[in-house]
């Protein structure tokens, strides 16, 4: 008896080895195993946005915020991307300039003041005026001449309107949206023993049977000239002469011409740009000076 215990002993002792090195038991641990790594790959396509950063090393953080929250997507819209969509506009802008502080479709408030025009004649240069329906600008407004030329629809408390057009200067004092009015301007919006008016003013694109005008600063010759442009429906921005090298902007002169010093397309073609970005090409301008020569050009009402 004692041989066989000894014997069934020794046979499950055997028994257990044999099942101990079965792969049956490894191959559920290999299962236990793989499930937490399925059970994580099954989460990652729950925030598909959130593994496509690390592809993209340049933009990993704003592209992981924009898609895990709103106040990141907020903070997106005003980062880096949106300089560059605003890019083209900011292109466009250079073909149709301001003329300056003064732009269309703009009410502006001050008060109007009077002043004895004389001619009309003022800082603009544009020379003796038949019509003295004319006013100087405030020097913050007139802005070292780009309001030259600009027509303007004045109202006063009263109702009363009145339309100018720029062909002075006020200086200081004169405030920001200050217009000084000449006396008989000022007279069809109040009694002229008043002096002082408060006003409201905007641009104006008038009607008119004219055409633009260029016209040569006195001395001017093909080493250096000044060009003025008169009788523009629309305030000018820019002026261009056509150079070999193409079209060159000259600047503008507190004196209201624009300066070619090295005299670059002085007697050549000339392009003229107004606030509203339209260009008229003016073609065979004689380099005379101080003749004003009509072109068959002017630029739209608006």
């Amino acid at each position: 008896m004692r041989g066989t215990a000894v014997t069934l002993t020794a046979a499950g002792v055997l028994v257990c080895l044999i099942t101990a090195m079965l792969p049956g038991p490894k191959a559920e641990v290999g299962a236990e195993v793989v499930a937490p790594a399925a059970t994580q790959a099954e989460a990652t396509p729950s925030t598909p946005t959130s593994p496509a950063p690390p592809t993209s090393p340049a933009p990993p953080t704003d592209s992981s915020h924009a898609a895990e929250t709103p106040t990141a997507a907020v903070g997106t819209t005003t980062a880096a991307p949106q300089p560059s969509v605003k890019a083209p506009p900011q292109a466009a802008s250079s073909t149709a300039p301001s003329a300056g502080r003064i732009q269309p479709d703009t009410t502006y408030k001050g008060v109007a003041t009077a002043y004895a025009a004389g001619d009309g004649n003022g800082a603009c240069l544009f020379g003796p005026s038949d019509d003295l329906m004319i006013a100087a600008m405030n020097a913050t407004d007139y802005e070292s001449s780009r309001a030259c030329g600009a027509y303007v629809r004045v109202r006063a408390a009263s109702g009363a309107s009145i339309t100018v057009r720029i062909t002075n200067e006020c200086p200081l004092p004169c405030a920001p949206g200050q217009l000084d009015l000449s006396e008989q301007a000022f007279a069809k919006l109040a009694d002229p023993k008043l002096g002082r008016i408060p006003i409201t003013w905007s641009l104006l694109s008038p009607q008119t049977s004219r055409t633009i005008s260029v016209r040569y600063k006195a001395g001017s010759n093909p080493h250096w000239c000044g060009i003025q442009v008169i009788d523009h429906r629309n305030p000018v921005a820019q002026l261009e002469v056509r150079t070999t090298k193409g079209w060159r902007r000259l600047p503008r002169t507190e004196y209201n011409y624009f300066l070619s010093a090295d005299g670059s397309g002085c007697g050549g073609a000339m392009r003229i740009t107004d606030i509203h970005g339209e260009q008229l090409t003016v073609d065979g301008t004689a380099l005379l000076p101080n003749v004003a020569q009509p072109t068959r050009v002017q630029f739209a009402p608006h």
